[in-house]
């Protein structure tokens, strides 16, 4: 942990983060245009049409209840696939982070910059999110301004988690467990599509244990222009998410890359 705020407060991250921002530069057009017309078409098709089914859910529309759902859905997917699937192409297959390790930068400064990086292009897809929810009505009040920190710290948490995912995978087949045996499920049991008042006890116990579910306790309500209750520990425990898998992760680069 000594490493990561030492990385932390000495700034180098930031030459990492500033060249896989540049490499993104080259196809932005297309990543942004992505970034609003997947939950566009989501918000549309389900919004409106199972909307027109269900009505109003714990007090809302639909579509107002899906579009908080969606945006934190949104930040868990971009951290997630950044971390993974481009993290693993620098590391194993381009040897980015090998070359990096011949400059003054660190194992630490290398992957906090790869978190952050992974955070900041969740974020800018919560914003489209957010923005295309506003436009449909599903945003209620300038209290929905303080999902973007709440999306950049859930962004940071699930960037940590891919990295250890990252570090140890031999192949990219590897990642399909990690998104078939935790992010599907997370999606489908954190409150995202329904809310989760007649799932069964257990199912609701263990649904609490993790980072979405504290995102979207926290979104939700901004969004429809209330204060979440229980901000404290929504945050720590996102926080803890964040600060534990960069800790093991950075641990497990540094025995891989040092062999």
């Amino acid at each position: 942990m000594r490493a990561i705020i030492q990385a932390l407060l000495s700034l180098r991250w930031l030459a990492v983060w500033r060249r896989n921002a540049r490499v993104w530069g080259k196809l932005a057009g297309p990543a942004m245009l992505g970034n609003i017309g997947e939950p566009l078409l989501y918000l549309l098709a389900l919004g409106f049409g199972l909307g027109a089914l269900v009505g109003e859910v714990e007090g809302v529309s639909y579509i107002a209840f899906l579009a908080s759902g969606f945006v934190c859905a949104s930040v868990m997917n971009t951290a997630s696939f950044e971390g993974i699937y481009s993290a693993y192409t620098r590391m194993a297959v381009q040897e980015t982070w090998t070359a990096m390790l011949y400059t003054p930068l660190s194992v630490a400064d290398i992957l906090l910059g790869e978190t952050v990086w992974a955070a900041s292009k969740a974020l800018l897809s919560a914003a489209f999110v957010l923005l295309v929810a506003g436009f449909l009505g599903a945003v209620d009040g300038w209290l929905a301004l303080w999902v973007l920190p709440v999306a950049l710290l859930t962004g940071l948490a699930f960037a940590a988690m891919a990295l250890v995912i990252t570090a140890i995978s031999r192949s990219y087949d590897f990642f399909l467990y990690y998104f078939t045996l935790l992010l599907t499920p997370m999606l489908l049991f954190s409150g995202v599509f329904f809310p989760l008042d007649d799932m069964p006890g257990l199912v609701v116990q263990l649904t609490a244990l993790l980072p979405l579910w504290h995102a979207i306790e926290l979104v939700r309500p901004l969004m429809s222009g209330e204060i979440p209750g229980q901000i404290p520990f929504h945050l720590l425990v996102l926080a803890l998410y964040c600060l534990l898998p960069l800790w093991l992760a950075t641990r497990l680069v540094s025995r891989r890359l040092h062999r």
